[in-house]
């Protein structure tokens, strides 16, 4: 047999392919040097141990990618050295090599962690095949997990680029949630980052290594809608030809993020409160339901107090979804974000192109600093990018923005505030707020910027600061929950929004 497989090994084609690094563990000599052989004819770094003991004290120095080995060896049986190699991480794949008619012991070999076994006598080809498919899957596995570590780096919230005030204080609201299962809601206008802050949120927690299911509720229609959110059964409806999964048990273990909250319709928000609840799921057309475990984020750009005052939004799924609330402040009253966003968008693009492009003109930073960026993030990126795609030298110039930004357009308040249902008090309010926050805090230049008088002024943000205090405790009294330190702490502002309690630069970007 040993020389049927010596001359199989000299006629076999050789394969290129990466250097992996294979220790051969057997006591035969003759049969030691002839695995040996057919390894590195087969493109393998290979290395021998006579024995076993020998064989798990390579393993423990590192650097071997399978280990290939036979079970019967006196020092050290190949199974005591499998369940040695095992005990530690990471771990070589291991094949085991065993005599004819011994079953049982392959079968605890696989049960003890090998990735297979050959039965002696054995072809050659048989035995690189299996080595070919261990390596394999050994590469599929730690490409998956560098991934998935790619992944969690890129959504950890210290890789999301925010120096203001606002978004440092959003940044250590999510690192403060890092232990927690909470639901959360994020608001904000288009554009923002409300699912940047959802992945984050996500990436780190506890729940990071289970899904993270997206679902845009405006973008599916009612009829659809809880089929996707719960699933179904065959033949529960027309078109259902065979069972599917809903994203809640999708999801299980993980998170689900419900963006557009608020396009929810009134029944399904009832469905989806009974779930948050109860913790479970019943698919359309099935006699039971199952046990979820999900955590829930929902984001909306919509007013939710005022479609509560309407109600086309229920309080209770409210109440259900707000324990933490975190509002996204947009790119306007952040001005000290815009130029490292800015930088951000530039060298990704350049990555992306591969021109070699330096900066910005100071020009082309004052007009980038003076527009109002009404499409926030998302537009500042598509105007970065169109810029790359256009200059024709090493700096961002002037000319290379689009006209709408060049023309430096003041943001139309009336507008915006028909889009968000403001009333004319809440305009007051805002605008009043935004001229404090340009003079600095100064009430007087502000008074005098507003073309009011002082007392005036102290007057109506006194009022604004009983109105937030009344409103935070109508929504304690309305949840029936008092939040106990210091897990979940008394209502705290962030980004903007009240915190109903909380457990507890850049590379990626809020979009």
């Amino acid at each position: 047999m040993l020389t049927a497989i010596s001359e199989a090994v000299r006629g076999r084609n050789i394969k290129t392919k990466p250097r992996a690094r294979v220790l051969v563990v057997e006591d035969d000599g003759a049969m030691r040097e002839l695995l040996r052989e057919a390894l590195d004819e087969d493109g393998f770094e290979v290395e021998t141990a006579v024995g076993g003991r020998a064989g798990l004290e390579r393993v423990k120095r590192g650097g071997i990618d399978l280990v290939v080995s036979d079970v019967k060896m006196p020092d050290l049986d190949g199974l005591d050295m499998l369940r040695e190699i095992k005990a530690s991480e990471p771990s070589p794949y291991v094949i085991t090599i065993t005599a004819f008619g011994s079953i049982d012991t392959a079968i605890r070999a696989v049960k003890l962690g090998a990735f297979d076994y050959i039965t002696k006598p054995f072809e050659i080809d048989q035995l690189l095949v299996v080595v070919d498919k261990a390596l394999g899957e050994r590469d599929l596995r730690s490409q998956v997990a560098r991934l998935q570590d790619e992944v969690e780096r890129t959504y950890r919230f210290d890789n999301i680029i925010g120096r203001s005030p606002a978004m440092q204080e959003i940044f250590g609201m999510v690192r403060r949630l890092a232990g927690s299962s909470t639901s959360v809601l994020v608001t904000g206008d288009s554009g923002t980052g409300k699912e940047l802050i959802a992945r984050s949120l996500h990436f780190t927690s506890t729940r990071k290594n289970r899904p993270f299911v997206p679902l845009n509720c405006a973008a599916i229609p009612d009829t659809l809608m809880e089929s996707e959110l719960f699933g179904h059964k065959r033949g529960a409806f027309t078109d259902a030809r065979a069972d599917r999964a809903g994203i809640f048990v999708e999801a299980d273990g993980g998170t689900i993020f419900l963006d557009e909250i608020a396009e929810l319709s009134p029944p399904l928000q009832a469905k989806l409160l009974r779930v948050l609840q109860d913790r479970e799921v019943r698919p359309l057309g099935a006699n039971g339901s199952e046990k979820v475990d999900v955590r829930v984020i929902a984001a909306t750009n919509r007013d939710l107090d005022r479609r509560l005052a309407d109600g086309t939004f229920r309080e209770d799924l409210y109440y259900r979804l707000n324990v933490i609330h975190i509002h996204l402040p947009p790119l306007r009253e952040r001005p000290e974000d815009i130029l490292p966003l800015c930088e951000h968008f530039l060298a990704a693009a350049v990555a992306h192109t591969g021109k070699r492009i330096v900066g910005f003109q100071e020009a082309a930073k004052k007009i980038l600093l003076g527009y109002v960026w009404p499409g926030n993030v998302r537009e500042l990126g598509n105007v970065i990018e169109r810029a790359v795609a256009l200059v024709e030298g090493e700096t961002i110039r002037v000319e290379d923005l689009p006209g709408v930004v060049r023309e430096r357009k003041p943001l139309d308040l009336m507008a915006s505030a028909l889009s968000r249902d403001l009333t004319l008090g809440e305009l007051e309010r805002e605008y009043i707020e935004r001229v404090v926050r340009a003079e600095g805090g100064n009430k007087t230049r502000a008074a005098q910027k507003l073309g009011l008088d002082r007392k005036t002024l102290y007057r109506k943000l006194e009022e604004y600061s009983t109105e937030a205090r009344i409103a935070d405790a109508g929504a304690d009294e309305a949840s029936g929950e008092r939040t106990p330190p210091p897990v979940v702490g008394e209502a705290q502002q962030v980004g903007g929004s009240t915190v109903a309690g909380a457990a507890g630069g850049g590379r990626e970007v809020p979009r």
